[in-house]
C-alpha cells in the first residue's frame, strides 16, 4: 500500500503568515452566522456616527443662539435640551455597539476555537510529531485573541472612524468650503510622517517584545535547572547571560521611547499648529461677516474629529495586517486534512470481537525518517487469547507495531489486520475500540481520579471504576485520597507516585475491556514493592485477552509461551525462554548482559 502524501506541515517553513486582507474572509464567514446581533452592532454604529457629527452642528446653534449680545436665555433652552438629547443618543448607541460587537467578537473566537481544536482531534499522531504542539497551542490562544480584538474592535473603530472622516468632511464643506479645502490639503502633511514614525515605532515595538521573550525563556531555562546551574558553580555566567539579555531589552525599548516622544511632539506641532493658521484665517471671515462664530466653533470641532478619525484609520490598518496574519495560520489548521481516515464505505468487524492480529509482509518508513526502514517485510500472527512478548534492542520497531495496529499510520507495502479485517478497510474508531493500551510512560490528565479512570470507558458506574481499582491494586490508596476519586490528580498526575499512576492506567485498560491489550511493560521504572503491584494487576488485565507485550527486561517474559525477537525492523528469533536461551543468539546475548547485571 502506497504511503499517502502528508498534508504539509503548519510550521515546516519560517516563512511569515500571508498578511493579505482577504484572509479576514474567513473571519467573516464566523461573523456573518448572527446576522441579527451583526445586523444591531451596524445599525448601533450608524446612529452613533451621526450623534458624534451632531454634535458641532447643537454646539453651533448654542454658540450662535445663547451667545449672542441681548439674546433671552430661555429662548436658548431648546437647544441645550437638544443638545442633551444628542448626548444621550451618542451614549446609548455607543453602549449598544460595545455589547453586540462585543457578543460578535466573543462568539466568533469562540466557534473558530472550538472548531480547530475539532479538526486537531481528527488528525493522526505523526501530524503533532511534524508540527510543535507549542506553536498549535499558541495559534489557539493568541492568534485567536488577534481576531477577537479586530472583531471587537478594530473594524467597529475602522467603519465608525470612516464614516465620522467621511461624514465630517462634507460638513466642513457646508461650514466654510475654503478653509476645509485648507484643511484637507493639510491633513496628508500630518498624517504621512505620522504615519511613517508610527511603523517604525510598531517595529520596535514588536523587537522590544522579542527581546522580554529572550528574557522570559532565560528566567524559565535556569530557574527550571536551578540544581544544575548550582552544582556546576555556574551562576555567576548565568548572571551575566541575563543582564546580557536585559541591556538588550532595554536598548531596543530606549530607542522606541525616543521615536515615540518624537511622534509625540511632531504629533502636537503640526496638529496644533495647522489648526492655529486656520483658526487666524477664519478670524479674518468672522471679521467680514463671511462665517459665525458658531460656525467656527461647530468647525474646529468637527476638524477635530476628522483629523482624529483618519488618523485613527491609519493605525487600524496595521492592527487589520496582524489580524490577516493570524486569520491565516487559523485557516492553515482548519484546511488540515487528516491522512488516516474511515473510507468511504468501511468493512465492518466481526461480531463478537475476536482480538486476532496479523501483519503480512509490512514494510514501514516514518514519514520523518524515510531513509531508515522501522520495519521490513515483517509477518506476524497473533491468535485470540494468546500472549505474545516483543523483545529487542531500542530501535528494532517494537513500538511501531503498536502504532500500525492503532493505525496511526500506514504501511507502505503489505497489511495489517484486527479480526481478518485490514485496518485500512474499517473505521479506525472500530479498530480503536477494541484495543486497549498500557503506555510506558502513562498518560494522567490534569483532572479528577474518577475523569481519568473514566477514559477508559466514559459511561461506567461508580461501581465498575472501584470494581477495576481493585483488580488494578489501586483501591487503596484511591480511597485514602482526600476526596476520593473526585480529588483533583495534578498535572501528570502529580499527586501520584509513579507505580499508583500505572495502577490507575491498569484500572483504565480493565474499564474498556477490549479484547487486544498493548502492553509497553509498564514496570521498567519501579522499585520491586510498587513492580510486585502493578505486574499482579497487569496478570488481571491480561487473562482472556490477546496480549502483545513489549519487553524491556526480560526477567517479566520469561513465563510467555511465544517470545518474538526483532533487530531492524525484522524478526530474527520466536521461541520460548528456555529455547532462545539455549540458541545462543541476540535474546541470549541480551539475557546474558541483563542478568549479569542484575546479579
Amino acid at each position: 500500500m502506497a504511503d499517502p502524501a502528508p498534508n504539509p506541515p503548519a510550521s515546516e517553513t519560517k516563512t511569515p503568515p500571508d498578511r493579505k486582507l482577504s484572509n479576514l474572509r474567513i473571519v467573516w464567514r464566523y461573523t456573518a452566522r448572527y446576522k441579527g446581533r451583526l445586523a444591531a452592532a451596524l445599525f448601533s454604529l450608524f446612529v452613533a456616527a451621526i450623534a458624534t457629527l451632531s454634535v458641532p452642528y447643537t454646539f453651533r446653534l448654542v454658540v450662535d443662539n445663547g451667545f449672542a449680545a441681548g439674546s433671552d436665555p430661555a429662548s436658548i433652552a431648546p437647544y441645550f435640551r437638544g443638545l442633551l438629547v444628542v448626548v444621550l443618543v451618542l451614549a446609548l448607541a455607543t453602549a449598544g455597539r460595545f455589547y453586540f460587537v462585543s457578543w460578535l467578537a466573543e462568539r466568533t473566537t469562540a466557534d473558530m476555537r472550538m472548531d480547530v481544536h475539532r479538526n486537531l482531534l481528527r488528525l493522526p499522531p505523526r501530524w503533532f510529531e511534524e508540527n510543535r504542539p507549542s506553536e498549535i497551542a499558541s495559534r489557539l490562544t493568541s492568534d485567536t485573541a488577534v481576531v477577537e480584538q479586530v472583531v471587537g474592535s478594530t473594524i467597529s473603530i475602522a467603519l465608525r472612524n470612516f464614516l465620522i472622516g467621511v461624514g465630517g468632511v462634507v460638513y466642513l464643506f457646508v461650514l466654510a468650503p475654503r478653509i476645509a479645502t485648507f484643511l484637507i490639503v493639510g491633513i496628508p502633511v500630518v498624517v504621512l510622517p505620522i504615519m511613517w514614525l508610527g511603523g517604525r515605532v510598531r517595529k520596535l515595538s514588536r523587537s522590544t517584545q522579542d527581546r522580554i521573550a529572550d528574557i522570559g525563556a532565560i528566567v524559565s531555562e535556569t530557574l527550571g535547572a536551578m540544581k544544575i546551574v548550582q552544582a556546576f558553580g555556574q551562576e555567576r555566567r548565568e548572571g551575566e547571560r541575563f543582564s546580557i539579555a536585559v541591556e538588550s531589552a532595554f536598548q531596543t525599548s530606549k530607542r522606541r521611547f525616543g521615536l515615540r516622544a518624537v511622534m509625540t511632539a511632531l504629533v502636537i506641532g503640526l496638529l496644533f499648529g495647522a489648526i492655529t493658521l486656520i483658526m487666524w484665517d477664519a478670524v479674518h471671515g468672522v471679521a467680514a461677516g463671511q462665517i459665525t462664530g458658531g460656525a467656527i466653533t461647530a468647525f474646529v470641532i468637527t476638524a477635530g474629529l476628522v483629523t482624529g478619525s483618519f488618523g485613527a484609520l491609519i493605525e487600524v490598518y496595521g492592527d487589520l495586517l496582524r489580524a490577516s496574519g493570524a486569520a491565516s495560520r487559523m485557516a492553515e489548521l482548519l484546511a488540515q486534512e487528516p491522512d488516516i481516515a474511515p473510507p468511504a464505505n468501511p468493512v465492518a468487524l466481526p461480531q463478537p470481537p475476536q482480538g486476532s492480529i496479523a501483519f503480512d509482509h509490512v514494510t514501514f518508513h516514518y514519514p520523518t525518517r524515510p531513509e531508515v526502514a522501522a520495519l521490513h517485510d515483517f509477518s506476524l500472527e497473533i491468535t485470540p487469547g494468546e500472549t505474545v512478548a516483543v523483545v529487542g534492542p531500542s530501535g528494532a520497531g517494537k513500538s511501531t507495531l503498536f502504532q500500525l495496529i492503532q493505525r496511526f499510520y500506514d504501511p507502505q507495502y503489505g497489511s495489517v489486520s484486527v479480526d481478518g479485517v485490514r485496518v485500512e478497510q474499517a473505521d479506525p474508531a472500530d479498530i480503536r475500540s477494541r484495543i486497549a493500551i498500557v503506555p510506558q510512560e502513562t498518560v494522567i490528565f490534569a483532572a479528577s481520579a474518577r475523569d481519568n479512570l473514566r477514559y477508559g470507558k466514559w459511561d461506567a458506574s461508580d461501581e465498575a471504576l472501584w470494581q477495576a481499582a481493585e483488580a488494578a491494586n489501586a483501591a487503596t490508596f484511591l480511597r485514602e485520597l482526600p476526596e476520593g476519586l473526585d480529588t483533583y490528580l495534578g498535572e501528570g498526575g502529580a499527586r501520584l507516585s509513579g507505580g499508583q499512576r500505572q495502577r490507575v492506567a491498569i484500572a483504565r485498560a480493565l474499564l474498556r475491556d477490549s479484547p487486544i491489550l498493548l502492553l509497553d511493560e509498564a514496570t521498567s521504572a519501579l522499585d520491586a514493592e510498587s513492580e510486585k503491584l502493578v505486574q499482579d494487576a497487569l496478570d488481571h488485565l491480561m487473562l482472556n485477552r490477546t496480549t502483545l507485550v513489549i519487553a524491556h527486561r526480560l526477567a517479566t517474559v520469561r513465563a510467555a509461551k511465544r517470545i518474538v525477537v526483532m533487530d531492524e525492523g525484522k524478526i530474527v528469533e520466536t521461541g520460548t525462554h528456555a529455547e532462545l536461551a539455549s540458541h545462543g543468539g541476540l535474546y541470549a546475548r541480551l539475557a546474558s548482559l541483563q542478568f549479569q547485571e542484575a546479579g
